[in-house]
C-alpha cells in the first residue's frame, strides 16, 4: 500500500506564489513514484489579497489539494499548527509559500524518512535576500537559547521538515497557544537527521513576518522553553545578598569591635547605601523563590506531555 505524504504550506498574502509552490511541489512527489500519494494542505492564516482564491482554483482542479481558511489572521504557528492537526499522511512536510525552501529537496527529505529518521530538519545554511540585522538577531536568539534554554534549538533550523506520524500524533497532544512550533517538535525529542540548504529567492511579495512579530515569537520562545527569566531576580538577589552580606559584617567588624582600626572610616551613608542593597537582595532573592513557584504552576498548566514513548514492543499501542 503507498505511503501517504501530506505536505503543508502556510499562506499569508501568496496570491503569486500559490500556484508556483503547488507545481514545484507536485512536480516532486510525483517523482517519489507509486510507492507514495500525496496530500497538499494550504492553510490560509487571514489573507487579504486573493490567496484564497487561487488555492479554491487549485482544489477545484486537483482533488489532491486541500484548503483550511482562517476567519483570521491567527499567525504562522498556529497556521502550521492547523496543518499538522488535519493532515492524514504517514508523514508531513511543512514547507513556505515563498519557494525560499527547495521544493527540490523533497524526495531527499522522504528518502531520510524512509531509511527511520523520525524527523529531517531543513537547516539553513545561507540567505541572501536575508538583511543584517535579521541574521544578527537569529545569530544573537539562538546563542541566547543555548544558554538559558531548557529545549535545545539547534543553530539555523527551519520549519522546512518531514515528520513521522507518531511524531505528528505526539505534537497534538500539546495545547499551549503561544507557540514556535519547531521549539515544540524539538521538545519531543525522537530520531533526527539534518539536512542543509540555501534559500532561495524569494518571487513574489514581501515577507508576513515582520521584526516585531519575530521579536515577539522570540520573546515567547524564552518564555515557554526557558525558565531563566523568571528565577533572573532571585539569581540577582542572591548576587547581592552573598557582597553585601560579607561586606556588612565586615563594616560592623571594624566600626563597632575593632573601632575603625583598618582605617576605611566608613561614613554613615555608606553604611545605609550597604544596609539597602543588602535588604534589596533578600526581597529580590525572596521574588526567585516566588518565580520557582510559579515555574511549577506554569509547568502544569502548559500540560505538556510528562513522557513521550517513540516505540513500543510487545505492548499494545496506547
Amino acid at each position: 500500500m503507498a505511503k501517504l505524504i501530506s505536505v503543508i504550506i502556510p499562506v499569508n498574502n501568496e496570491e503569486a506564489n500559490i500556484p508556483l509552490i503547488y507545481q514545484a511541489v507536485k512536480d516532486q512527489l510525483i517523482k517519489l513514484g507509486s510507492d507514495f500519494d500525496y496530500e497538499i494542505i494550504f492553510v490560509d492564516d487571514g489573507s487579504t489579497d486573493k490567496s484564497n482564491f487561487a488555492v479554491t482554483r487549485l482544489c477545484d482542479a486537483d482533488p489532491k489539494v486541500k484548503l483550511i481558511e482562517f476567519s483570521r489572521n491567527f499567525g504562522k504557528e498556529v497556521a502550521t499548527t492547523a496543518g499538522l492537526h488535519e493532515a492524514s499522511g504517514d508523514a508531513a512536510i511543512i514547507i513556505d509559500a515563498d519557494l525560499q525552501h527547495p521544493a527540490s529537496l523533497i524526495p531527499d527529505f522522504v528518502a531520510r524518512w524512509t531509511q527511520g529518521f523520525d524527523m529531517v530538519v531543513g537547516v539553513r545554511n545561507n540567505n541572501e535576500s536575508e538583511s543584517v540585522i535579521k541574521r544578527l538577531g537569529s545569530v544573537a536568539f539562538y546563542k541566547a537559547m543555548k544558554l538559558i534554554g531548557e529545549t535545545k534549538l539547534a543553530s539555523r533550523t527551519t520549519d522546512y521538515r518531514i515528520i513521522d506520524r507518531k511524531v505528528i500524533d505526539e505534537f497534538k497532544r500539546f495545547t499551549e497557544h503561544n507557540r514556535i512550533t519547531r521549539g515544540l517538535l524539538d521538545w519531543l525529542g525522537f530520531k533526527k537527521e539534518y539536512i542543509y540548504f540555501t534559500a532561495l529567492t524569494r518571487q513574489h511579495g514581501k515577507p508576513s513576518y515582520s521584526k516585531i512579530k519575530l521579536v515577539k515569537l522570540a520573546l515567547s520562545t524564552f518564555v515557554s522553553h526557558s525558565l531563566f527569566p523568571l528565577k533572573f531576580a532571585g539569581y540577582l538577589g542572591i548576587i547581592i545578598v552573598s557582597f553585601s552580606g560579607p561586606l556588612g559584617l565586615f563594616i560592623f567588624i571594624d566600626k563597632y569591635i575593632l573601632d575603625d582600626a583598618t582605617g576605611f572610616n566608613f561614613s554613615g551613608p555608606a553604611i545605609l547605601a550597604l544596609i539597602n542593597m543588602f535588604f534589596t537582595g533578600i526581597i529580590l532573592s525572596s521574588l526567585g523563590l516566588i518565580a520557582l513557584y510559579i515555574a511549577d504552576i506554569q509547568s502544569e498548566v502548559t500540560n505538556r506531555p510528562m513522557y513521550v514513548v517513540r516505540s513500543r514492543k510487545n505492548l499494545k499501542q496506547q
